[in-house]
């Protein structure tokens, strides 16, 4: 069953959003103590679920920034809803009329960033045939959300700071400076002090980002909230196909085992495969060691020997084209390890190989197809 709940003491901002759903029961206020018996019902937050305590605290927290206009810094392995969090505080923050602007820094092009980001005029650079404004001025008086940050090269981090620091910033070829007024939302699939101490990410852009920092649970530490989120999937299958199908004993006993790296992503994915393959119930289990179709043996070569060679004079985009593609054809295609051995997050590693599928020389490895599903 599921309720929608309303935080107690939270900012009105949050309860007039929450009020205009149906049947809100309060919460009770989270105690220290550990709870004698495993939730029941699954609380919705927003575009969130989880009746878990740390889910309760992410509310909670939730509900204290959205009304401001701080910058937060969303911490959370790949999976588990960082994109979800910033979308609950942009209709919490009371501008849910404002824009809000989703843009994922892993995914574009160095070379790019910066007229993506600030816009270009006409004329400044090869293929600029018009104006265009950039994410800082279709979000002006809105949420700007910097998904997985740290991926962002450090040049364009000191421009990033400016803007932060003064609200201020020229398009690719203007000469006069674009005041606007925006709230950054940034996220991270790692450690953003790890991150600083690496020289991936500038100290000063972390204190800037983070002033109010949020930690999204991982799936693993969340509980009975495993069973319910699988369960909010599975009824929406049942609904989408007509269907009534439920979970086997044994998957509901292989969700509280299984450490899911993946979190709610491999979750979801999980119980659409299971759903798929079932006729009455659905087998976790079995859709998850479901075997794949043998691929050919790489030939002796990067993928085979483990080792890339370059020579003096490639581009860094060609370098990570060849680390990325040898890496893949490594671990056969399976993109969760290889994602997890390139320290990138799965969403960046899918783009780069969109990226790499788009052009005539984004040949993969042996037996590996960017376009397959995740391994």
């Amino acid at each position: 069953m599921l309720n929608n709940y309303r935080i107690g003491e939270t900012s009105q901002a949050a309860v007039r959003y929450l009020a205009c759903e149906p049947c809100i029961p309060a919460i009770a206020p989270i105690s220290d103590e550990p709870q004698k018996h495993p939730p029941q019902v699954l609380a919705r937050f927003g575009d969130l679920y989880g009746a878990s305590r740390p889910m309760r605290q992410l509310f909670r927290m939730i509900a204290r920034v959205a009304p401001t206009q701080a910058n937060v810094l969303i911490e959370g392995e790949s999976g588990t809803g960082k994109e979800l969090v910033a979308n609950t505080i942009y209709l919490m923050s009371g501008h849910a009329g404002e824009p809000l602007v989703a843009v994922n820094c892993g995914a574009i092009s160095p070379h790019l960033m910066e007229a993506e980001l600030f816009g270009h005029e006409r004329g400044s650079f090869t293929g600029a045939v018009r104006s265009r404004k950039g994410c800082f001025e279709r979000a002006d008086g809105g949420i700007l959300f910097l998904d997985e940050v740290t991926e962002m090269p450090m040049d364009m981090q000191i421009k990033l700071l400016r803007i932060l620091e003064t609200g201020r910033f020229c398009r690719v070829g203007a000469d006069t400076e674009t005041e606007v007024k925006v709230r950054v939302i940034a996220a991270t699939n790692r450690c953003p002090k790890q991150a600083v101490r690496d020289g991936i990410l500038r100290s000063d852009l972390y204190y800037r980002l983070s002033v109010f920092p949020l930690q999204v649970p991982p799936l693993r530490e969340r509980g009975e909230d495993i069973q319910l989120i699988a369960n909010v999937f599975l009824e929406r299958l049942n609904r989408e196909e007509r269907s009534a199908k439920v979970f086997s004993q044994a998957s509901r006993q292989f969700m509280q085992t299984y450490q899911w790296p993946g979190n709610v992503r491999e979750l979801k994915n999980a119980v659409h495969r299971a759903f798929i393959l079932a006729d009455r119930e659905l087998d976790l289990t079995a859709a998850m060691t479901a075997p794949v179709p043998a691929e050919p043996t790489p030939p002796a070569g990067e993928e085979a020997s483990g080792c890339v060679t370059l020579q003096v004079g490639s581009t860094l985009e060609e370098a990570q084209r060849r680390l990325i593609c040898a890496t893949l054809g490594h671990y056969r295609g399976n993109k969760t390890l290889a994602a997890a051995v390139l320290g990138v997050s799965l969403k960046t590693l899918y783009n780069r190989l969109k990226e790499y599928e788009a052009k005539p020389d984004g040949a993969g490895p042996p037996g590996t197809s960017f376009s397959s599903k995740v391994a």
